[in-house]
């Protein structure tokens, strides 16, 4: 049975932040098997951030070079698994899949992303995702999931990067 969508305005249909956060709850500490694990060729976070995003009904895009998917270990899109890769996709996205904003620690929602760059280089190194937020907002308030160095409902404020970015997810397109 295909899923029926309602037609919006602007396309873009509402990401479903209830089943990522179940998802990530479910996943953060363990390994869904249906997902090859990535801790040793590089790091599994943002493979978990995309399988969070999937669960929240973002749908794949399968476009060669430029799109955001996974098949199996070897294939998938570079977006799957690669930090700037899925950032790259999120903020660039004109069609299918799902779509972001950059923005400030303020819009955030359960359920968005957040990127940490640990060398205050150019290149972000890891890809967690929002579970949680207490008032007032800030670094200590912001709880998040992540893979490689498994964590749920962990302090955003444990963390000690040179950079950091918030990406909202808006939504997806199908």
């Amino acid at each position: 049975m295909k899923a029926k969508f309602h037609k919006t305005k602007t396309g873009i249909y509402p990401y479903n932040r209830k089943k990522a956060y179940r998802y990530a709850e479910k996943w953060a500490l363990k390994r869904n098997p249906k997902y090859y694990n990535f801790d040793y060729l590089g790091g599994d976070c943002t493979n978990f951030a995309s399988q969070v995003l999937f669960a929240g009904g973002c749908p794949m895009n399968y476009k060669k070079w430029i799109g955001w998917y996974y098949k199996n270990i070897n294939k998938r899109a570079a977006s799957w698994t690669g930090v700037n890769f899925l950032y790259d996709f999120l903020i660039n996205n004109k069609d299918r899949g799902p779509i972001a904003e950059e923005t400030s620690i303020d819009k955030i929602q359960i359920g968005d992303i957040i990127q940490l760059n640990f060398d205050l280089d150019n290149s972000f190194n890891h890809t967690p995702i929002v579970v949680r937020i207490d008032e007032p907002r800030m670094e200590n308030n912001i709880y998040i999931a992540a893979h490689t160095i498994d964590r749920f409902n962990y302090s955003l404020g444990k963390y000690k990067y040179k950079d950091i970015r918030y990406l909202h997810i808006i939504g997806y397109k199908y």
